[in-house]
């Protein structure tokens, strides 16, 4: 739930942060805010069901960490945030998903089915961004995003990556082989 919140601030940070893109930009990501606020009602809803509500557990602040350090740079973050740190979600999620099913919690295997499918359209938002300002910038996509990755010791992808996921949301077969 914490991630999702925390999803609601990043998508909204991402629109008011950075300024003179294109008004589609903007449209994106109020509307990814407005789908992660679906995803916090629904795991909200959820974990109430088991007797529980948001912040009964602990939480981290690690995706948040990655969006202050990338505040200056709109391509910095686009690679890092949604490219990088919401697609080890993408990663995160299928595993979790077996857990659940194997304690019985259908339901909650199914509400990870719902975001699963909204991040990959997340992640491709990020996607679509980065390469969008590497052309402006007269930058190559792969080899920028691995510069980024080092540059800001950001961390790996979940292993096993979820490669059907990251090529819905744009990786190519060579980053996914780099990932890997």
């Amino acid at each position: 739930m914490h991630i999702e919140w925390s999803a609601i601030d990043l998508a909204l940070d991402h629109a008011y942060r950075f300024r003179g893109l294109p008004a589609e930009y903007y449209g994106d990501w109020i509307a990814v805010a407005a789908e992660e606020a679906e995803h916090f009602k629904l795991l909200r809803e959820h974990l109430q069901g088991y007797g529980h509500d948001y912040g009964d557990f602990p939480a981290h602040d690690g995706l948040w960490q990655l969006n202050v350090r990338t505040g200056h740079d709109v391509l910095a973050r686009m690679a890092l945030v949604p490219r990088l740190a919401e697609a080890r979600g993408l990663d995160a999620t299928p595993p979790i998903q077996q857990k659940l099913k194997k304690i019985g919690d259908e339901a909650g295997a199914a509400v990870l089915d719902i975001i699963l499918r909204d991040e990959i359209g997340h992640v491709a938002l990020g996607d679509k961004w980065f390469r969008r300002l590497c052309a402006a910038r007269e930058l190559e996509p792969e080899t920028t995003y691995r510069a980024l990755m080092v540059e800001y010791d950001a961390p790996n992808p979940i292993r096993p990556i979820n490669e059907k996921a990251r090529r819905l949301a744009g990786f190519s077969e060579a980053e996914l082989a780099a990932l890997r």
